[in-house]
């Protein structure tokens, strides 16, 4: 009996060709999903705008269902997006500025930042219409200007000190390095304290010192810390002044205990 010859099987039904076909096939879809993934990422470019500046410059690339959402949201009362309550979240309410105090004389100076706290003197105008300065033997005393605001009334309130002495540095040594938005707070004979935020710190030379600025009357109660600045000459002093400028922010019936 003669044995039948196995025919040879074709390339396309061997295992080895099955085998590369499925890892093809697998690659392929693979590589295909991570593509159309990254599709549905927002752009580099829409994604820094929308941090740097938000607006309708910034712009992202859209989803697979963003077209299906907006065309829902634009049935809805108002476009309000699913899920959401038109009127949900209230506006914010504007902060409501401190009653001004009635007039009465500044006792005290205290800067929190600076664990500073300074008893004040009254000062006045000399004959060339100068403010002058508190006693130089006391470099730890402040001095009001008594011919402008009190501490909490209507108007800018001048404290003025010295930055140094020939003995050392005097109360208001570090003013200039007051940063915008700490306290300072005015303690008053009757017992109340205004507590004022700092909104600026400038020095300007003494010749071109902004009087009006500085010293101008405000409609609501502020406040001005000044002392010495700028570029100091042994013989003439010091060539500017800093100005702390500060609008009242909160009235106390005390002080702060630190």
């Amino acid at each position: 009996m003669v044995r039948r010859r196995r025919s040879r099987r074709p390339w396309y039904r061997t295992r080895a060709y099955r085998l590369t076909r499925t890892a093809v096939l697998a690659t392929a879809l693979v590589a295909g999903g991570v593509r159309w993934a990254g599709s549905d990422e927002p752009t580099g470019s829409g994604a820094v705008a929308v941090a740097e500046s938000p607006g309708p410059a910034a712009a992202t690339a859209p989803g697979r269902d963003a077209g299906r959402t907006d065309r829902a949201n634009a049935r809805r009362p108002g476009g309000v997006p699913r899920g959401a309550r038109a009127g949900r979240t209230a506006p914010a309410r504007p902060v409501r500025p401190p009653t001004p105090l009635p007039r009465s004389r500044a006792t005290a100076i205290d800067i929190p930042y600076f664990r500073l706290a300074a008893p004040a003197v009254a000062v006045r105008l000399d004959r060339e219409r100068r403010l002058t300065v508190p006693p130089v033997d006391d470099p730890k005393v402040v001095g009001w200007y008594e011919g402008g605001a009190t501490p909490g009334e209507r108007g800018t309130a001048v404290v003025v000190g010295h930055r140094d002495t020939r003995t050392g540095p005097a109360v208001f040594a570090a003013l200039g390095r007051l940063p915008v938005g700490r306290l300072i707070e005015a303690r008053r004979a009757d017992g109340r304290v205004a507590v004022y935020t700092v909104d600026a710190v400038r020095t300007y030379e003494k010749a071109r010192f902004p009087n009006k600025e500085v010293y101008g009357d405000r409609q609501r109660p502020e406040l001005r810390l000044i002392t010495c600045g700028g570029v100091y000459d042994r013989r003439k002093g010091y060539a500017g002044n800093i100005v702390v400028f500060a609008h009242l922010t909160q009235t106390r019936g005390r002080a702060r205990t630190t």
